[in-house]
């Protein structure tokens, strides 16, 4: 039981400073993007598939996703198998998805239990 709860501390430390580079890190993609001379944009709508099944899970991860600037949740499906995100900058969908995996789900999977 202790050692549960200390990985789940962990990962809720972890996740908190990685959200904290993100916002840092998106802040100034959209900033350059807003000053930019000749936008090279490609918005998009993404259908991310959700691992995440705990409703506090998925309302984590569409908060994070929203706080980081260049992105905002619009929608989890009603199966709860899906989040709807839109990226100012989506070239590639695929990896938008693998960066949100790796920045967040990830972490909020562990911090699931």
């Amino acid at each position: 039981m202790m050692g549960r709860t200390f990985r789940r501390v962990r990962a809720s430390l972890i996740l908190s400073a990685v959200f904290l580079r993100e916002l840092a890190l998106s802040s100034w993609s959209v900033a350059k993007a807003a000053f930019a001379r000749d936008q090279q944009l490609s918005p998009a709508i993404i259908a991310m598939p959700l691992r995440l099944r705990t409703d506090m899970g998925i309302a984590t991860l569409a908060n994070l996703v929203s706080l980081t600037p260049g992105t905002t949740s619009l929608h989890v499906s009603a199966d709860r198998s899906t989040l709807y995100v839109h990226c100012l900058d989506a070239a590639d969908a695929e990896a938008v998805i693998a960066g949100i995996r790796r920045t967040f789900e990830d972490t909020l999977l562990e911090i699931e239990g």
